[in-house]
């Protein structure tokens, strides 16, 4: 099992993406610790994971919160001795619409959950990484920003490429102490934030080469290739798992 003996932490862990990886990686041999606002769903999920022989710990809070970065990880070497690799994944698209009519607290909350939490996530987890003699750093992007961008979604974008530079800056500055850092670029997933309206999903689904949304546990596994050995001489890259978006501009 590629994880035994790890412990890795995830932020927007209750649903989506950050919960198929946490599901994925208990199933490897990871002990997981959980954050997320919604303390109902990460005490089920935690649960899930324990009665199938994993170990597992949790903590509800605000991402944009600088202390619940710190929080999760004294929670990680309180539990489970130490903290391998961290998944800040949590994120909005906030209010949709164009810049000149955007209210500046959307763009703010947008900043703060994408942008700032990812930022207050790496510095407290950098030096419990360093304590463990080094691990992975993994943040989740969007090709909205890089590949693509899309009419009201300019401060999504804009917070999801300032990530993709947030990476590559801790890549450089850590990578000789064995601690990686890098992007996940995920194309239009099947989860909560893409809602249910069917004509939002086909106009989705078209923007990439193949015709289709991701499921959730797709995004996961090449998540946990990036958290993995498997990528050990992977630092400071954008690894699009977008079904193609990048080249399907029909």
């Amino acid at each position: 099992m590629r994880f035994a003996g790890k412990t890795i932490l995830i932020t927007g862990a209750s649903s989506g993406i950050g919960a198929a990886t946490a599901r994925l990686a208990a199933a490897e041999g990871a002990a997981v610790v959980l954050g997320a606002r919604r303390a109902e769903r990460l005490e089920a999920l935690a649960g899930e994971i324990e009665a199938g022989g994993g170990g597992a710990a949790w903590a509800a809070g605000d991402v944009t919160d600088p202390g619940f970065a710190g929080e999760l990880v004294a929670l990680a070497e309180a539990r489970f001795g130490a903290l391998h690799g961290a998944f800040n994944n949590a994120g909005m698209v906030g209010e949709m619409g164009p810049v000149e009519e955007m209210k500046e607290a959307n763009w703010r909350a947008v900043m703060a959950t994408n942008l700032d939490a990812a930022f207050h996530g790496a510095k407290a987890q950098v030096p419990a990484l360093r304590r463990a003699g080094g691990g992975a750093l993994l943040f989740t992007a969007s090709f909205v920003g890089t590949s693509s961008g899309l009419p009201g979604m300019a401060a999504y974008g804009a917070a999801k490429a300032g990530v993709i530079g947030l990476a590559k800056g801790l890549a450089a500055e850590h990578g000789a102490e064995g601690i990686r850092a890098n992007a996940l670029l995920p194309g239009g997933t099947l989860t909560e934030m893409a809602g249910d309206d069917p004509a939002f999903i086909d106009f989705a689904k078209g923007l990439h080469a193949m015709k289709r949304l991701a499921k959730p546990e797709e995004i996961a596994r090449a998540a946990l290739f990036l958290l993995s050995e498997e990528a050990s001489f992977v630092t400071g890259a954008a690894l699009f798992a977008d079904g193609g978006n990048a080249v399907s501009k029909v």
